[in-house]
């Protein structure tokens, strides 16, 4: 099987037989085309919700339920399969790390969706069962596009327009401001990016940002941020960063190039602006009142839907005894301004994590070790990997480097969230942990405690796990830190549960203490359900589904997140780059299906 047409033949041989099942509505032998123990990932295909079924009786089940009065596969009535072969997710082979490698082929094909009348692409990964068939360890299904309201490519203003540029933003504002459908709160990447997909889909969307300039949430932040991420991956929607921008982007970079961002994608956004009390949501007419403290203005706005983009949540600062005693500099890591000003300090930075690790970095280039010193508490063990492992691992690219990084966010979108973790605990951790053998060691011997699993005996998840349950809490990407451990200029306090602070310091549980000109904070952030309480008020937090925004959910799809929150109207956008860019288009295909009639204006999950 090395041919490319040996490849495309066994995909247009599975699929011709898989379109035959959907088209008929046999669910029994649509689930025959999978594994035994295969997977279905569907994105708004067979119902207004993600879901992931893993194994025939669940995917079966999922499948036969009615709607409308039929099963689902035949009301949703997905046929004319094709194989994608035009795009970098063309059929290919592919090779899955384990225990035994998994190997098969793999490829994008498109389709059409009755109900609703839709786009859609998909993806699947092949292998030969025992018999030597092929069979579906993977299959994705995945709504592109509602049909006559397909998202714009390009912007309309042409050559011959008899207003200039700046005259068409400015009318196009005016009638967002007027009567805007979709009100984002944060104007931060993830509420940028769903504005900007919501306009290419023809919904006008107006943002909210509490700062005075788009970005400054960054730069407000301390001056050695970067982000852990490369840039291909952490590009903005529609727009990739330029060629000569560094691998690993500084704040002040990132907080100007998405001010451009903002212009360049024509985003109707009031700075200086945030919700005066909690919003209200009239039922009988579907829409929202929200009360906006506009500069030194009160402003009332009436949207359809109300979109929480508000980041990661407020910070988390744990409160021990003796706090208010303490007679040095005391504050929480995302208030972390200068190191320079405690230049030959002691320095104690409490949490071991990214924010942590940034810290203890930037006072160490800032002279902190010249006469005092800078200790690190690790409350808990972290998962650690080197961005340069991270760079061949977690963030490698699986398509050619040339690939758009719509094809790779589709690509990597395509795998399920749970398969992946389970991978993971089978070897791939186990991989990756051997990369950095050498660095683990250096900093196990400097004391510093790691992990690779969310709570013992859970199984070695790896940072995966950590980025998709936790939000990335817990875990390192190392860009320096690790080093200065190893070589001592950044000790390691662990193992000891802080007692208590007074005027000089940090007391532990043992007895032992650190003495302190400063000490941060480096503890995360507050669930982003707390923020949204503080928003929403009680009444109408109360009525959102259960689970936390972000982790999984007993399927292995991210909670809330660009889903039905449990509240209709209601919605939450969150995530990095990567999350963001892909997902913001299925928020922008659930809100205009409920503004076309096609999916009912509800909060709950089971509009179909």
């Amino acid at each position: 099987m090395t041919s490319s047409e040996d490849l495309y033949a066994i995909s247009a041989d599975w699929l011709r037989s898989l379109e035959v099942a959907s088209s008929t509505g046999d669910s029994k032998s649509f689930v025959s085309h999978f594994l035994s123990d295969g997977w279905l990932r569907d994105l708004l295909c067979f119902s207004w919700d993600f879901r992931t079924l893993s194994g025939s009786e669940k995917i079966h089940g999922f499948l036969s339920e009615v709607v409308n009065g039929k099963p689902r596969l035949e009301h949703s009535g997905l046929r004319d399969f094709k194989i994608d072969d035009h795009t970098a997710n063309a059929p290919s082979p592919f090779k899955l790390p384990g225990p035994q490698d998994i190997e098969g082929v793999q490829g994008a094909f498109t389709f059409t969706i009755a109900k609703p009348a839709a786009l859609g692409r998909g993806f699947f990964r092949l292998t030969q069962d025992a018999n030597g068939k092929w069979k579906a360890l993977t299959l994705f299904t995945n709504m592109q596009d509602l049909v006559g309201h397909e998202e714009s490519s390009a912007d309309q203003h042409g050559l011959y327009e008899d207003n200039t540029w700046e005259e068409d933003v400015a009318a196009k504002s005016r009638a967002i401001e007027a009567d805007p459908t979709v009100l984002i709160v944060g104007g931060g990447q993830a509420g940028l990016t769903s504005a900007a997909r919501l306009r290419r889909l023809g919904i006008r969307a107006l943002v909210i940002e509490k700062n005075a300039r788009v970005g400054d949430s960054w730069r407000q932040r301390y001056p050695s941020l970067k982000l852990h991420t490369p840039t291909y991956q952490s590009s903005m929607l529609y727009s990739p960063y330029p060629t000569n921008f560094p691998n690993y982007i500084s704040k002040g970079k990132l907080a100007n190039f998405i001010d451009s961002y903002a212009v360049n994608q024509e985003l109707c956004i009031w700075h200086s602006s945030s919700l005066v009390s909690n919003p209200v949501y009239d039922s009988s007419s579907a829409r929202w009142t929200v009360e906006v403290q506009r500069g030194d203005q009160k402003v009332f706005v009436n949207p359809k839907y109300l979109v929480l983009a508000t980041g990661s949540g407020s910070p988390y600062t744990p409160t021990w005894n003796g706090m208010d005693e303490f007679q040095g500099a005391l504050y929480h890591s995302d208030f972390h301004k200068d190191a320079e000003q405690f230049r030959g300090k002691r320095v104690v930075v409490v949490g071991a994590g990214n924010a942590g690790a940034d810290i203890c970095q930037d006072f160490v280039a800032h002279g902190a070790t010249e006469k005092g010193k800078v200790t690190m508490v690790q409350r808990s063990a972290t998962c650690v990997i080197t961005s340069n492992t991270a760079e061949k691992t977690h963030f490698k690219l699986p398509l050619p480097d040339s690939a758009p990084i719509e094809e790779v966010d589709f690509h990597n979108n395509s795998m399920p969230l749970a398969l992946l973790l389970q991978l993971n605990i089978a070897g791939w951790t186990q991989h990756t942990k051997m990369l950095d053998k050498e660095f683990h060691d250096g900093l196990r011997k400097a004391g510093f405690n790691l992990t690779w699993e969310l709570s013992p005996g859970s199984g070695e998840v790896g940072l995966d796990g950590f980025l998709f349950t936790r939000q990335a809490s817990g875990t390192m990407i190392d860009i320096g830190c690790g080093k200065l451990i190893i070589e001592g200029k950044v000790k390691i306090k662990q193992g000891q549960e802080i007692s208590h602070f007074d005027k000089d310091g940090i007391t532990f549980k043992d007895g032992s203490k650190l003495s302190a000109d400063v000490i941060v904070i480096a503890t995360g952030n507050e669930p982003i359900m707390k923020t949204a309480r503080a928003l929403l008020g009680n009444e109408i937090t109360d009525q959102l589904l259960p689970q936390e925004v972000m982790g999984l959910d007993s399927e292995g799809e991210v909670n809330q997140t660009y889903r039905p929150s449990g509240h209709p109207g209601l919605w939450f956008a969150s995530g990095g780059f990567v999350f963001s860019r892909f997902f913001s288009k299925r928020l922008g295909l659930q809100i205009l299906a409920r503004e076309l009639g096609i999916a009912r204006q509800k909060g709950c999950r089971c509009c179909t």
